[in-house]
């Protein structure tokens, strides 16, 4: 008992220290929030972030072999800096709602508890909020490793002005919530058509007589079941805390490895950190071999792509534009030239923005 007391007291010695290390971390970002505003520089610095937290996961890797989990490390100093950054100025931040819907917990992963969020109806409502300046930043989905990308979003980036700042990709894991007990129980069961499809076969298997209704979102779902006892909602673990739902059946959906990316969206250039993407649109001109010659300008320039997705232009019929993402920075000097030559062979070229990767895809 000697010992467990005696690494009690040491326990809890550390948790001052940590408690008055946090507090003198907090009154230094206050300071430099002053400096920067005085100096007339952008307050909140995502870069400065990123780098922070590239050199967090490193010097936990590197001196104390990952002995506290490098992800709970991520997610710690996440808190850390949004609560700090709140004491320079509160971020205000537009996600499609209603809140614990997928994007919400996007948007908390991105920019912690500390901001204030706004959430929106639609999608196209997320650019205008941040496009009118009421907002600091947007969150929106655009694709899905199950049901592919969200056409909305994308075709949203031909009208407007606005850039990607950043990217968060997180786990989709579904779960059938209800007022009831169980699942003898369930007749009718809501949820946004792609929470639907992702868990066909699960439905499919174990409640085949159940009615399926789509709704605009997964927290629409539960604000719906609140009400019903014979009813059964599919969303996020974090929806049954926040509707009191109860969970009958954990990760109902039919892949494992079930992920959604969400871009963020603002008006600044982001500047390089070595761990980039860059994405943009491009139109072809109508000619024979226009879409090979377009494509080749990467290749000769050594630069990856990770995506492209063809949508209709809506200028004209059967007249497409390209969304692509490829590795790097904009400003790199392979990326440079390979945008530099694309621009040449192609009729349009739009630079949606250069942005850090998402953490889970840095490896």
């Amino acid at each position: 008992m000697e010992d467990l007391k005696e690494l009690r007291r040491e326990i809890d010695a550390i948790d001052e220290e940590i408690l008055r290390l946090l507090n003198q971390r907090a009154r230094l970002a206050k300071r430099a929030g002053e400096i920067k505003k005085g100096m007339g520089l952008e307050v909140h610095v995502p870069e400065r972030e990123r780098e922070i937290i590239n050199r967090i996961i490193r010097l936990n890797r590197e001196l104390y072999g990952e002995e506290f989990p490098t992800e709970a490390v991520v997610h710690i100093y996440r808190e850390i800096i949004s609560a700090c950054l709140s004491l320079e100025k509160e971020l205000k931040i537009a996600y499609l709602g209603p809140k614990a819907t997928f994007t919400h917990q996007a948007a908390l992963e991105y920019f912690g508890f500390s901001a204030h969020y706004v959430p929106v109806s639609t999608i196209g409502d997320v650019f205008r909020e941040v496009e009118t300046g009421r907002v600091d930043y947007g969150v929106v989905p655009v694709e899905n490793t199950t049901e592919g990308v969200v056409n909305y979003t994308l075709d949203m980036f031909l009208e407007s002005d606005l850039r990607i700042v950043g990217e968060v990709v997180i786990p989709i894991k579904l779960n059938l919530l209800s007022t009831a007990n169980g699942l003898e129980n369930i007749k009718t069961i809501y949820s946004h058509r792609h929470a639907l499809a992702q868990c066909k076969e699960w439905l499919r298997k174990n409640l085949p007589q159940t009615s399926l209704i789509e709704t605009e979102s997964t927290a629409k779902a539960c604000e719906l079941v609140m009400e019903l006892e014979d009813a059964g909602a599919i969303a996020s673990e974090v929806a049954a805390y926040t509707y009191h739902l109860n969970i009958l059946a954990e990760n109902i959906q039919d892949n494992p490895n079930n992920y959604t990316r969400f871009l963020v969206i603002g008006k600044r250039w982001m500047k390089p950190t070595g761990k980039d993407k860059t994405s943009l649109i491009f139109a072809i001109r109508d000619e024979a071999g226009a879409l090979y010659k377009a494509l080749e300008s990467f290749y000769r320039h050594g630069v990856n792509l990770t995506k492209i997705v063809s949508r209709p232009s809506k200028k004209k019929v059967w007249d497409y534009v390209f969304f692509v993402d490829l590795e790097g920075h904009a400003e790199e000097e392979n990326v440079k030239k390979a945008l530099e030559l694309l621009q040449e062979r192609s009729q349009m070229v739009k630079v949606l923005g250069s942005y850090p990767k998402a953490l889970l895809q840095e490896g």
